[in-house]
């Protein structure tokens, strides 16, 4: 019976050798891409702010960041969830470095000058996720919005004071 146990579920499913490479770039990528798509509408300060974030945090060449950009634009068409990508941020990063990855999602959802509530929520989920405390989601997201020099004031459809999409 234990034969016939261990046959059934096998050994566990090897690890990912590529602690802190590829793996851990291609979800950072897709994360940010969501973040990015989230209101729909596809901003050239969203692209900007997607290839700097990328760049600056994997110290990437011209060449492997386009190509991880791609990557990460056609993984984040392909997942149906965010736990594909969250759990390998969880497993690989140190605390850290997850809450500095906060405050990247933070500073996407913030690009365009506003964040609206989709990207607001899609980032409490993915902090949830990635074991983040709430707390030091709410701090990255003082900090982003102090980086950038954006509002945290919520955008209405009828307040032309705003920038970005209506």
């Amino acid at each position: 019976m234990l034969e016939r146990l261990i046959a059934l579920f096998g050994s566990p499913a090897p690890r990912d050798e590529d602690t802190g490479g590829q793996s851990v770039r291609r979800a950072a990528a897709a994360l940010l891409v969501i973040i990015m798509d989230a209101d729909g509408i596809r901003e050239p300060e969203e692209e900007v702010r997607l290839r700097a974030n990328l760049a600056e945090r994997f110290g990437l060449t011209e060449d492997a960041l386009e190509a991880l950009v791609s990557e990460g634009k056609a993984a984040a068409v392909e997942s149906a969830d965010f736990y594909a990508f969250t759990s390998v941020l969880k497993r690989e990063l140190e605390i850290e470095e997850r809450n500095d990855f906060i405050g990247m999602l933070w500073e996407m959802a913030y690009a365009d000058g506003m964040a609206d509530e989709l990207e607001d929520n899609l980032v409490w989920r993915i902090s949830e996720l990635m074991g983040v405390a709430g707390r030091e989601r709410v701090h990255q997201r003082q900090d982003a919005v102090a980086r950038l020099g954006v509002s945290l004031r919520p955008r209405r459809e009828d307040d032309e004071s705003l920038p970005g999409p209506r």
